[in-house]
Order: structure tokens, then sequence, then C-alpha cells
């Protein structure tokens, strides 16, 4: 029997308040190395407060995080470091319109990681071929579509090798026929094993892509498991209704 791989990314008692308002309410979340854990659930339930924590984009109230057994909650904690380990992907595409795509990808890796251009440029090109787009290199944000834009904010990600990638909601902005491009692109990465947490409203996505479904509500991870297992018989009476709701039943 195999072993299961190491969990890379683990959240202990995770809270988040914003003033009187509790958004993560005591999470608990362990994610495998080379593993896709795609988190559903409606609008206000906590799934971007809780990338956003995972990150260190926003400071936990409480609880940990440690990222391949290190706390990256710890005071004084090297929060470029942890953003380089962990790579994050938002709705919009928060590209600089001034710079190309290849420049794009490659202002973090010279500006944080300090490489020399001719190393950053190599990486970038290597990222943007990755998400296909070695053509495009040279093309500015107002001459790509919505999933290509998209496309050069996951390169971005990609470019600084780090070793889980959270994505949130990463087709949320696009036109329905851009969709399909990204979830490609989002495809080919599992393929190769990257370690994914992904919060999507697509819902075939999730079915076919992911390892574990989380569903979240109210702040709380209510139920989670193998995609047939949650979709196919949902445990919990909340997730059944939200199911039947996004499905159209």
């Amino acid at each position: 029997m195999t072993a299961a791989p190491p969990v890379i990314l683990r959240a202990t008692g995770l809270r988040k308040s914003f003033g009187a308002t509790e958004v993560l309410k005591g999470v608990d979340l362990a994610v495998h190395a080379r593993e896709v854990v795609c988190v559903i659930g409606p609008s206000g339930s906590g799934k971007s407060t809780l990338l956003r924590c995972l990150n260190r984009l926003e400071t936990p109230s409480a609880g940990t995080v440690e990222l391949d057994g290190v706390a990256i909650t710890a005071p004084r904690v090297n929060l470029n470091r942890v953003r380089k380990d962990i790579g994050m992907v938002f709705q919009q595409f928060n590209l600089y319109p001034h710079m190309s795509a290849l420049g794009n990808v490659t202002l973090a890796l010279r500006k944080v990681l300090k490489l020399p251009r001719a190393t950053a440029e190599a990486r970038g090109r290597a990222a943007l071929e990755a998400v296909g787009l070695a053509d495009k290199q040279a093309s500015y944000p107002s001459q790509l579509s919505g999933g290509q834009q998209q496309r050069v904010g996951i390169a971005r990600a990609l470019a600084l090798e780090p070793k889980v990638m959270l994505f949130d909601e990463p087709t949320s902005a696009l036109d329905p026929e851009l969709v399909g491009s990204v979830l490609a692109t989002m495809r080919h990465m599992r393929d190769l094993g990257m370690t994914m947490v992904v919060v999507t409203h697509e819902m075939g996505f999730a079915r076919e892509a992911a390892d574990r479904v989380l569903f979240m509500n109210a702040g709380e991870i209510v139920e989670q498991g193998p995609p047939a297992d949650l979709f196919g018989a949902p445990r919990h009476e909340r997730t059944r209704q939200f199911l039947q709701r996004v499905s159209g039943r």
C-alpha cells in the first residue's frame, strides 16, 4: 500500500474577524503534496478569506498556518519568502498595463528575488510557455483577451516556483467562452503535480479535477470528501441545499 504524500500546507484553528464579524470560525485544513483541493460554498462563507489567511495577505485573528512544517504565522516571518512559496491567482488579473506579458511575469523575479534580468527572463519565458502563451510574451495586457490575461497571472505565480498554488475564483471575471482556456491550464498544472487549493464556482471543474472538495458555509468547513461522494451523496443538509440551488434542480 502506497503511503499518502506528506502534508505540505496545514491550518489549525484558523479564525479571522473583521470588527465584530467573525468570518472564519476555527478552520482546520491539511493539504497533501500534489493534492488538488477545491473549495465551494455560497458567497460570504469565508472562502476567499481562508485563502488570504493561508498566504498571509490577511493576518489570522487566531490559529496557525504551516507550510512544509514551518509556521508562517509566527512573529517576524519573512512574508516575501512565504508569498514566493505560496503562489496566488486572483479573480482580477492585476497586471501592470504598461508592461508586456513577460515584464509582468518577471517583475517579482527581479525586484523580490533579485535575479539577474537574463535569468528572470528565461524563467519568465518558460512560465509563459507552460500556460500556452509563448507567442504572447511581448504583448501588453490591452492586446490580450481576459483568458490570456489570467493565464499571464498564473504564469507570474508559477515563475516563482511555489510549493503551493492558491486560486481565488480565477474564472469569475471572464466571459463564459474564455473560461475553458484557464481551466485547461489549471488541469495541465494538476497533471504536472502542482499542489493547488482552488476556490471556484465551476462545479464541473471541481467534480472533474479535484482530489477533494470542501464545502464551506458561515465560516466553517461543513463537509469534505472526494468529488464523487460530495456531489453524489452529500451528507449534510446545507450541502444538499447548496448543490441543488447551483444545479438549478
